[in-house]
């Protein structure tokens, strides 16, 4: 009776070494397209776009009536208003479609009525007051996931709100699980567990794999229990193979005993790469692979046999899929921001989470009841109890973790001035096969800075125009940043211009228009450089501000800017030529700018961020802002200086 002696055991990193040598990390199912709605924990393959915006029509956020926010002007306290239903006003429910010419809606606690045509308000509204405006959630267009994003329940809501009805996800891997020994027997042949006879046991260790295996997300199939004769196991292992599975995993039969025949049969037919791990339990473990085929033996003992699928097989079937497990825990985290909350009211405040320096910083996302984008972007959430006003900037607290802690470690914090690119930017890196995370902030140029100097990002986004020199960023950082060695690299140079309708129905021919009567425009944020263009331009052309019909709107992304325009919400925006060719809308030209990433020295060198540069230096990344229009990207992942201020 041959046995076998354990002469080349390895350790379990030059096992896996070995394993994952021979069946790289990076190594995927094919791609299949199937219905959102069975998409639940499966893989995206490609990036996903939402296909309409949400909401796609202008919906009342509050029970009461809707109104022209323009018949309500004057009311007060001491001259109230009186409205006519059905001429000024129309009854409103939450969630429901915003009446046509009418742009604000009056919650009904503000409402008292007088009779059943008349309601009095004592307070004028605003446009767009309570109401969720198109594209207010997500923008039709917007990439909603990258490549290896897991789909959860909350997504399926947010693709099928966006139009997302099939996605392209990576196939669910088929695993064989062949359980081997004579005195094995299956439990469903025994009418009573006491019938067992003597030296039979039963087959447990197969429909724990199985198990195992569907919570790597695969599938199992498991063959007949085969007994301990090597032409009846070489029979089941060619039948497995030629199958075509993604894993064949042959359980027990696997160690030195005079009738363990699965390392020699492997060999026989095609090749064992490694014969014995040194780790306990699980030491009996062989990895080999026939016809391409990984092909395991498993210990067949229950403890040695998850130990050994925890530490080689479970890592392996996740890879292939794009999954990496995500343990909840709780971490300690520091907001960059003021979170207000009301006494009385329990929040459960969604944040993006990344280690910057020595400091594990939160940035609050939005807080509205209907973002569904903002829990699927999260990495965690800060509960605040109901006895607190909220909590300070710089305030250490608790936040549960929603993603791996090692995602925050490899998560790069950007803040400043919204650009498509950075949108881009994480699913690029991923395509490149790296697992940095992109957390980004959008509160302009000047906030960017700002958030810098705090020590609440590692980027900042920046274009701010110098209007005395020309030049741009420069003189800004020297101001706000004094101190702090940085360094300015160049992005793009992006086109900057008036967001129109399709068809330009008003004419509009430039900057010079906005003070016309019929024209509405909508603003970016104060500190955002697009504000700072837009004031110099005025300045430049001798425009008073305050003739301007919407100057003081402000919306936070050139997205944000060009929806309003696509909804009617105004006529014209100032904003970039992608965010315009994103959502067919026509463009007129003002200006080419200078988009750059600011990054302090002291991160520099940091992997996240080299992988981070060398990213936006590649031909692929160029190509992808090419594609967006408005872009010129040559020289992107240049150092244009390095500033000591």
């Amino acid at each position: 009776m041959k046995r076998h002696v354990y002469l080349t055991m390895k350790s379990l990193e030059e096992a896996k070494h070995i394993f994952f040598s021979k069946f790289p990390p990076d190594k995927r199912t094919s791609s299949i397209e199937i219905l959102t709605t069975d998409a639940l924990d499966r893989v995206t393959s490609e990036p996903v776009f939402a296909r309409i915006s949400v909401p796609n029509w202008h919906l009342s956020a509050m029970d009461g009536v809707a109104v022209r926010a323009e018949d309500t002007y004057g009311a007060t306290e001491r001259e109230p208003r009186i409205l006519k239903i059905g001429t000024h006003a129309e009854w409103i429910n939450t969630g429901q479609l915003l009446p046509d010419g009418y742009n604000a809606v009056i919650m009904i606690e503000k409402i008292h009525q007088i009779d059943e045509e008349s309601i009095e308000i004592r307070a004028p509204a605003y446009p767009w007051q309570n109401v969720r405006k198109v594209g207010e959630d997500i923008v039709s267009s917007q990439i909603l996931y990258p490549r290896d994003h897991r789909i959860r329940s909350c997504d399926i809501g947010a693709l099928l709100s966006a139009g997302v009805f099939k996605i392209k996800v990576w196939k669910i891997p088929r695993v064989v699980v062949i359980p081997t020994g004579s005195e094995l027997v299956d439990f469903r042949s025994l009418k009573e567990p006491e019938r067992l006879k003597k030296s039979e046991i039963i087959d447990s260790n197969s429909h724990m794999i199985c198990s195992m295996v569907r919570e790597a997300g695969a599938v199992p199939e498991v063959y007949p229990i085969v007994e301990d004769e090597p032409s009846t196991i070489r029979e089941a292992i060619k039948r497995a193979v030629e199958s075509r599975p993604e894993l064949v995993i042959i359980n027990a039969g696997s160690s030195a005993g005079s009738r363990d025949y699965t390392a020699d049969i492997i060999e026989e037919m095609g090749e064992v790469f490694v014969h014995g791990i040194a780790m306990m339990p699980g030491k009996p473990t062989i990895l080999g692979e026939i016809k391409g085929v990984p092909v395991v033996g498993n210990p067949g003992y229950p403890v040695s046999s998850i130990i050994s699928f925890e530490q080689l097989l479970r890592p392996y079937l996740l890879s292939i899929q794009g999954i990496k497990p995500a343990p909840q825990k709780v971490i300690n985290v520091i907001p960059v921001r003021d979170i207000p909350s009301r006494l009385g009211i329990e929040e459960f405040v969604r944040v993006n989470i990344g280690r910057v320096g020595q400091n594990t910083v939160a940035v609050p996302l939005a807080r509205a009841a209907g973002s569904i984008s903002t829990i699927i972007r999260a990495e965690g959430i800060i509960r605040i109890d109901s006895f607190t006003e909220g909590i300070k900037e710089g305030e250490e607290i608790h936040a549960q973790l929603l993603v791996d802690e090692s995602d925050i470690e490899n998560t790069v914090v950007i803040i400043g001035s919204h650009d498509i690119s950075i949108d881009i930017l994480s699913n690029e890196i991923r395509k490149r096969g790296y697992s940095i995370r992109i957390a980004s902030g959008n509160v302009g140029s000047l906030g960017g800075l700002i958030a810098l100097r705090k020590g609440a990002c590692h980027i900042a986004g920046s274009h701010l125009l110098d209007t005395d020199t020309g030049e741009y960023n420069i003189s800004y950082i020297k101001r706000y940043l004094k101190g702090i060695k940085v360094s300015l690299i160049h992005l793009a140079m992006r086109e900057q211009g008036l967001i129109v309708q399709k068809g330009n129905p008003k004419g509009i021919q430039g900057i010079k228009d906005l003070i016309r009567d019929d024209i509405i425009f909508v603003n970016r944020q104060r500190g955002s450089g697009t504000r700072i263009l837009l004031d110099y331009e005025l300045e430049r052309l001798g425009i008073d501000k305050d003739r301007i019909s919407g100057y003081e709107i402000e919306e936070y992304t050139h997205m944000a800017v060009a929806v309003d325009v696509k909804s009617g919400v105004a006529d014209c925006g100032l904003g970039i030529y992608a965010s315009a060719k994103a959502l067919d809308l026509d463009f007129i030209p003002v200006t080419k700018e200078q988009y750059d990433l600011v990054i302090p020295s002291s991160f520099i060198n940091m992997d996240s961020i080299k992988i981070v540069l060398d990213t936006i230096s590649s031909e692929d990344f160029r190509e992808q802002l090419i594609s967006l229009g408005g872009y010129d990207p040559k020289k992107s992942g240049e150092l244009i200086a390095e500033i000591n201020s």
